[in-house]
């Protein structure tokens, strides 16, 4: 059995999946954004080795959760679950970084860099982000006019890029990203088409399964099965900028 770190897991796919692991008798641990979170989610999968508390919108909480993970002793896997949806508006967490992208993308990227080094990692993105193309010079969306169902997709396909540019980088590493399907959770909304149930599997099975495809790496999955992405998550120069970016903003760098 494995341990398990899962970001965003006070609710929604998060808490999901931290539940089916701890089923499958892995050693889970959560997190949530403030104390009141953190002990709504351990309330709630009462089975969890314990919790992690930090605000993923902010670089000084994203340092802080991946120095509490890090005090714990390295994980077998981490799942990247947190994140904020669409309906968001232009909220600024850092100067001139819009949550969306702090929580998505800069958190994620975070710790990834500071936290010791699993032997997988799983990032949870979305099937919107086929229909972007991202502005490297402008993630941050200071340039052009706010469109928050854009900014999320676009938030997505980062992920993607960064879960592709980890497994270029860490050969020691099985790096992959999924989408969960549009499912009814806070985010999807109530009248969200997919099966619920079915979003947190794929998660859970990148991270612990020992099936040949789930112990591959650089993949992108749906239903744990292979999905194409982005045809843009594959170019090796976009993940570098992505890095570089992300680099620039928080101060960190991802060797």
């Amino acid at each position: 059995m494995g341990r398990v770190f899962v970001s965003g897991s006070s609710d929604g796919l998060g808490l999901m999946a931290a539940g089916l692991l701890i089923d499958q008798g892995h050693e889970v641990v959560l997190h949530g954004r403030n104390e009141r979170r953190s002990r709504d989610a351990l309330a709630a999968a009462p089975g969890a080795r314990g919790v992690v508390s930090g605000d993923l919108s902010t670089i000084a909480g994203s340092r802080t959760v991946a120095n509490e993970v890090n005090k714990l002793g390295r994980f077998d896997a981490i799942i990247h679950s947190a994140g904020v949806g669409y309906r968001e508006g232009r909220v600024e967490t850092e100067p001139g970084v819009p949550s969306v992208f702090a929580v998505n993308v800069l958190a994620p990227y975070i710790l990834t860099a500071l936290i010791e080094r699993p032997k997988r990692l799983v990032y949870v993105s979305s099937g919107t982000h086929r229909g972007v193309c991202p502005r490297m010079d402008d993630l941050l969306w200071t340039k052009r006019p706010w469109s928050g169902p854009s900014a999320y997709a676009e938030s997505k396909l980062c992920d993607v890029l960064l879960a592709f540019a980890v497994a270029c980088r860490w050969k020691d590493v099985t790096s992959n990203a999924l989408e969960p399907g549009w499912v009814a959770t806070k985010m999807g909304g109530p009248s969200a088409p997919d099966d619920l149930h079915q979003g947190c599997v794929t998660q859970t099975w990148l991270a612990t399964s020992e099936d040949e495809l789930a112990r591959s790496t650089g993949g992108y999955f749906y239903h744990q099965r292979p999905r194409a992405p982005n045809s843009i998550a594959a170019d090796l120069g976009t993940q570098e900028e992505l890095l570089a970016e992300c680099g620039r903003i928080c101060g960190i760098s991802l060797d």
